[in-house]
């Protein structure tokens, strides 16, 4: 885990770096990490069991680009049924980074779901700084979704 102070160093020289890798490439829209998207993760389990969980590739779907796990086929076929009901805001990427017009990777145990709403963030600390003005970030990262990708 990163501390308070490495965080907000990363944050501040974070938009050079990701802003550089725009300019040169598109970005894919959902965050894989050159794996399952958002790092094997359950995006049905945040809802439904209030907590991450890392799926299998057992329970596998396709969508939007990437491969995503379940922890179950219940969730896959929900998530099959849904999939903007259950896919995170922002393909997965930092809400927080998006909020502030970059692209950042993010880490499945930092979650929020707001007005029924998946959203990443990059690690815990984070989180924390995209929780205190959620309405806000969100208005602030629309500003830049998903031309971002571009």
């Amino acid at each position: 885990m990163l501390s308070r102070r490495s965080t907000l160093g990363l944050l501040a020289a974070a938009p050079l770096a990701f802003s550089a890798r725009i300019a040169f490439a598109s970005t894919a829209p959902v965050f894989s990490d050159n794996g399952p998207a958002i790092r094997g993760a359950d995006p049905v389990a945040y809802f439904t069991q209030g907590t991450h969980v890392i799926g299998t590739s057992a329970n596998a779907a396709e969508w939007n680009g990437a491969t995503w796990h379940f922890a179950s086929t219940a969730n896959r076929d929900a998530f099959a049924a849904d999939p903007e009901r259950y896919a995170p805001q922002y393909g997965g990427y930092c809400a927080f980074a998006m909020s502030r017009g970059y692209i950042a990777p993010t880490l499945p145990e930092a979650w929020t779901i707001y007005e029924d709403k998946l959203y990443l963030n990059f690690n815990l600390d984070v989180r924390a700084m995209w929780q205190t003005d959620i309405p806000g970030n969100i208005a602030a990262a629309d500003q830049h979704w998903p031309e971002i990708l571009a």
